[in-house]
């Protein structure tokens, strides 16, 4: 019989779909989103969800980056599937929402996530679609214009290490 856990990088017993805050790592967050690559591998270079976060984080008002930084968070339990894919698996949908409202909770931010950083998601979506993809077949259809900043992508060791740092400095900035 399949078991209903994974095991993660740091050897918790993690039930994605009933998740147990006691079992929620940081190290593990950090370490799967870092080897996770953004746009399904699709990209012109390796580009981690980690490095992602990282960005969206400092592309909110300083009261959310903490919560831009875990805002894909589920995805190192889970994965991730395209965007026009997951509309059709509303199941998967609501173990990511129900998975990253249990890590939020863990850390203390809110929940629901704040339209600062949906917004700073698709600034960056943005971003990496004229940085990271070749040329689109057709309009992405985006409604944010991308960042001035030009993205060069880290390796995933870098992308690791960037998350954690950030993560440790907004906790002592919020005394945590």
């Amino acid at each position: 019989m399949p078991s209903d856990w994974i095991q993660t990088y740091t050897g918790q017993r993690f039930r994605p779909l009933e998740p147990e805050p006691s079992a929620i790592r940081i190290e593990d967050i950090a370490h799967s989103l870092s080897l996770l690559c953004r746009f399904n591998g699709h990209c012109r270079v390796f580009y981690s969800v980690a490095e992602h976060s990282v960005r969206v984080s400092h592309a909110v008002p300083p009261e959310t980056a903490l919560v831009g930084l875990l805002h894909d968070a589920a995805e190192a339990y889970l994965s991730d599937l395209p965007r026009p894919f997951k509309r059709w698996l509303p199941a998967f949908e609501e173990a990511e929402d129900h998975l990253l409202q249990v890590i939020l909770e863990h850390f203390d931010e809110p929940w629901p996530l704040p339209d600062e950083v949906l917004r700073a998601d698709d600034v960056l979506l943005a971003t990496e679609m004229r940085d990271l993809m070749g040329e689109p077949p057709a309009p992405w259809g985006l409604r944010q214009e991308p960042l001035d900043e030009h993205i060069v992508a880290l390796r995933s060791a870098e992308a690791k290490q960037a998350f954690i740092e950030r993560f440790e400095a907004l906790r002592e900035i919020r005394g945590r």
